[in-house]
């Protein structure tokens, strides 16, 4: 390389030399949207993940949900509230539906059988004529040490 740039040099040419490295973007993404100036698709962005693994994460709805079931309200950070509301809705609606097979998947998730036996006499005269919303969610300030937005979910 060095006898090329000599070379080059008592040529005259030194100063139009650059070696030709290839240019290579730090992720696919970013050479999507360099190149076309179009971003790659986000898969999965409508999960919040509040802050916690996957399972961590399940086992807060699980116990969310099972606590809204035995208590019809609880209060909690607003996140936790937002995503315990669509697991409370499929659980009534699985009770809705009555079927041994519903019956299962709702012992699979909530975790006192009584409970899911209670569940499933009540909620069908309770939510006869309701196709969904069966939850009501309310904002309740804020948190004293943390402030955090804090909101009350309850079966309706």
């Amino acid at each position: 390389m060095s006898r090329l740039l000599l070379a080059l040099a008592m040529v005259g040419l030194a100063s139009a030399f650059v070696p030709l490295a290839p240019i290579r973007p730090a992720s696919a993404a970013a050479a999507c949207s360099r190149s076309t100036g179009i971003e790659m698709m986000r898969h999965g962005d409508k999960v919040n993940h509040l802050g916690r693994p996957a399972d961590q994460r399940k086992a807060l709805l699980r116990g969310l949900t099972t606590e809204l079931i035995r208590h019809g309200r609880i209060r909690s950070t607003l996140a936790h509230v937002k995503a315990v509301r669509k697991t409370a809705d499929h659980m009534v609606t699985l009770a809705k539906d009555g079927s041994l097979h519903a019956r299962r998947q709702a012992l699979g998730y909530i975790y006192d059988k009584q409970l899911v036996h209670a569940l499933f006499e009540q909620v069908p005269e309770r939510y006869a004529n309701r196709d969904g919303g069966y939850t009501r969610v309310l904002r309740d300030g804020f948190r004293r040490g943390d402030n955090s937005e804090m909101g009350v979910i309850e079966l309706l």
